[in-house]
């Protein structure tokens, strides 16, 4: 058994790499012998779930207006990034390179299908599709399908398992804003009660100034220099909380406030906080919830006071 067993990998892993060639050249109708396995559109695809003895995985969309796509890992919510929306698109339809038919239990056991703790349920409008994967000792990087609901055996191009498995960090949205430096004209920071508002000067292959509302010929170099490292702040996967998780001790307090608008639009903002044991936090109109930065940003915090002009 054991040599069929090899044989029968070899057969197959040679399929899948011939597949897997396919898939990365094939056009968005679908490469010559693909088949659909889940036929749905984008419109009906509501979300796709993973599941394997690390935990669990959902990339899904909600009824809201923005048709934002969110990630799950484990029981926080996440924004999702530009590859988490080309995975998902990837599943209305899910198609197969190959399809092995109703295997026995023994070369289901052969191909790392029998028992497997691994699961993939893809939830359109019209109902769940629910899958077992082979383990990853066996998959050898295309993965087999097995249909919950009629046995059937596929196999799927290489794509589908590493964002999927490495979702943390692949599939998540770690920008603070969803605009560009270029769309605001305007911006106001609030510190300890104290406000200044300041009008951006756009110019050509120069950063834009910075100019006082109540001093408008006077640029501010300083304030300039101190928010450009403001929006250049940046966080990595791991310092992100999910949607109504609030950081460690409770909410943190607010120490400043970047307030974007172009004309009278309001575009976005950025609150910057700290936490009960010193550690500083923001979030955004783009964040799903607080963020944590780097130590470095309670500089930003000392010289917020000045930009304000409280001293």
């Amino acid at each position: 058994m054991r040599e069929r067993g090899v044989v029968l990998q070899g057969v197959l892993a040679v399929a899948g790499l011939a597949a897997a060639f396919f898939v990365w050249q094939r056009e968005p109708a679908g490469a010559p012998g693909e088949m659909v396995v889940v036929d749905a559109s984008l419109q009906s695809l509501e979300r796709v779930r993973y599941e394997d003895p690390a935990g669990r995985v959902e990339l899904f969309r909600e009824g809201s207006e923005d048709g934002a796509l969110w990630l799950r890992v484990g029981t926080r919510v996440l924004r999702a990034n530009e590859t988490a929306k080309t995975l998902f698109a990837r599943f209305a339809p899910l198609r197969a390179t190959r399809t092995l038919g109703v295997l026995d239990a023994e070369t289901l056991a052969e191909v790392g299908l029998k028992d497997s703790p691994r699961k993939l349920v893809v939830t359109l409008s019209t109902g769940e599709h629910a899958f077992s994967l082979a383990s990853p000792s066996i998959a050898w990087g295309s993965p087999y399908l097995r249909r919950e609901t009629d046995g059937g055996v596929f196999l799927v191009g290489p794509w589908l398992l590493p964002d999927l498995e490495n979702a943390a960090h692949r599939l998540v949205d770690p920008t603070l804003h969803a605009f560009e430096a270029g769309a605001y004209d305007t911006l106001t920071v609030t510190q300890g009660g104290h406000a200044r508002t300041f009008l951006v000067r756009q110019r050509a292959r120069r950063p834009a100034e910075l100019l006082p509302q109540d001093a408008p010929d006077s640029p501010d170099e300083m304030a300039r220099k101190w928010h450009e490292r403001v929006w250049l702040l940046a966080v990595t996967p791991t310092g992100l909380l999910g949607r109504d998780e609030e950081p460690p001790g409770g909410t943190p307090r607010e120490v400043f406030r970047v307030e974007y608008r172009h004309g009278d639009k309001g575009l976005g903002f950025l609150t910057v906080a700290r936490g009960t044991g010193g550690e500083s936090y923001a979030r955004t109109e783009h964040t799903a919830g607080w963020v944590r930065l780097p130590p470095w940003a309670e500089a930003l915090v000392l010289e917020a006071e000045k930009v304000v002009g409280k001293r």
